[in-house]
């Protein structure tokens, strides 16, 4: 019998989601809903679900399985409601926006009945270039000593809504996240952060340049604009080590320095469709694998909570000119 989804909002990323998993034979996607209920009935329609009036009734809809999809601010109380009933839950990027409510996302998927399995989008994870960046530093092809992270966005004004902190959280909880797990999942546990930045174009702290201190040792520089227009790559990661450098540009290609005089190895990634590249697929298929196993989320709500504890201390360094040490009471 097929896994029963279903959706709670429709708008890119529920769509996003929602298309995937209606092309896995494994999943019926049951319900959707979304607060624009035409944008509901729309993507209902497209993948042979039901659009419904609420989260209420997609739980009542008898689904196993919830994908919360709505804007970054609105993401614990339909998660914490969907672990609290038994069911299965992939939130999108961020956990939460606030270290409080990330500790009650964790807390619920460590306790909830079932228990019920949680897991958080950072899909960037399962994007083929950074895949690959990963096996290149788990062979021992490249032993890192420091990094140069870029993670830019090029405006906030559209979507409209990206510009306003209500709904985003700030804007290093919008794309920014990404690397900042990133960076965690490469390079290991962060013990500090040192944060230095402007309110330049928006209402909020909108340029960033964070210094990341790595339990490992290994240090990183980390730059974060939010109106750097969308010059390519926006997003980027150098990595050093003896004589060898690794770099990423977007999700498109790597290439690999392995050595003075040695040729530098490209990898390609640009011609794949954007599901595959940028690992929403695999992300998708893997939550379905960890579901109908009982197995492990290959990205945890420890995963994510850290990513949160991230931003909340670059956060915490802008505001109090300091260097703050991770973990953070």
């Amino acid at each position: 019998m097929a896994l029963r989804v279903g959706i709670l909002g429709a708008g890119h990323m529920g769509t996003t989601h929602a298309t995937l998993l209606a092309r896995d034979e494994r999943v019926k996607v049951t319900a959707v809903a979304d607060t624009d209920a035409p944008r509901a009935e729309t993507l209902a329609l497209r993948v042979g679900a039901k659009a419904v009036a609420s989260l209420e009734a997609i739980l009542d809809a008898g689904i196993e399985a919830l994908f919360v999809t709505t804007p970054n601010t609105t993401h614990t109380a339909p998660v914490l409601a969907a672990l609290a009933a038994g069911v299965h839950v992939f939130s999108e990027k961020p956990m939460a926006t606030s270290l409080a409510e990330a500790r009650q996302i964790r807390g619920a998927a460590a306790r909830g009945p079932g228990p019920g399995l949680y897991q958080v989008g950072h899909n960037r994870r399962f994007a083929p270039a950074y895949k690959a960046a990963k096996a290149r530093l788990a062979d021992g092809s490249l032993r890192v000593t420091s990094a140069h992270i870029k993670m830019n966005r090029g405006e906030l004004e559209q979507p409209p809504w990206v510009g306003d902190r209500a709904v985003t959280g700030g804007f290093l909880y919008e794309s920014t996240v990404h690397l900042l797990d990133m960076a965690r999942w490469l390079l290991g546990e962060v013990a500090w952060v040192q944060v230095v930045g402007g309110t330049h174009v928006y209402r909020e702290p909108d340029d960033f340049s964070m210094l990341l201190g790595f339990a490992s040792g290994i240090h990183a520089a980390f730059t974060s604009c939010a109106h750097s227009t969308w010059l390519f790559p926006f997003e980027r990661v150098e990595l050093f080590g003896a004589h060898g450098a690794l770099v990423t540009e977007e999700m498109e290609r790597v290439q690999f320095a392995p050595g003075l005089r040695k040729p530098v190895q490209t990898q390609e990634f640009g011609p794949l469709p954007i599901p595959e590249k940028w690992g929403y697929a695999e992300e998708d298929r893997l939550f379905v694998e960890a579901v109908l196993t009982r197995g492990t989320p290959p990205v945890t709500a420890e995963d994510g909570y850290r990513a949160v504890e991230l931003v909340e201390a670059c956060y915490r360094s802008l505001l109090r000119g300091e260097r703050v040490t991770l973990p953070l009471l």
